[in-house]
């Protein structure tokens, strides 16, 4: 494994060393799911309280700065409504973590993705509530969890 320490800005190693918000939510509002050809995939999963993101979690089999980026992105989200959440992109969690090495710059495409996975799966059950009954959350299966007790 490649150690991307001294790459990577003291906010991004922060966030890998000690991520914030890790873990699942047994029913969450909404959960999204997102991965890239490295192998990478990252599961995001939102509480949401009168329009508002009230928490939001992610788990990741991923390398650090996957766990930066799915990090830093439930700190951006937390308080905003849907609508503002959705807006947040790739450039909004890079400029959070103040930057990451190129080749690492996918990692905030792949936690923006899961995001977004996650907000239209909250929206869908809006406008259809009865398919919350119906709905089964899979835990997260990809081996170790990032971040979980």
């Amino acid at each position: 494994m490649k150690d991307l320490s001294g790459d990577l800005s003291p906010v991004a190693l922060d966030h890998c060393r000690h991520p914030r918000n890790a873990g699942e939510y047994a029913q969450p509002d909404g959960c999204g799911l997102a991965s890239r050809p490295c192998g990478d995939t990252l599961q995001f999963c939102l509480r949401v309280r009168e329009g508002r993101i009230a928490g939001a979690r992610f788990m990741t089999n991923g390398c650090g700065p996957t766990v930066a980026c799915g990090s830093v992105t439930t700190e951006l989200v937390k308080g905003k409504t849907v609508t503002e959440a959705l807006t947040v992109t790739e450039e909004d969690i890079l400029k959070a973590l103040e930057g990451l090495p190129e080749s690492e710059v996918h990692c905030a495409t792949l936690a923006a993705d899961a995001l977004r996975q996650a907000i239209r799966d909250y929206l869908s059950l809006q406008r259809e509530p009865w398919k919350r009954s119906y709905r089964r959350v899979e835990p997260f299966p990809w081996g170790e969890r990032a971040g979980s007790d």
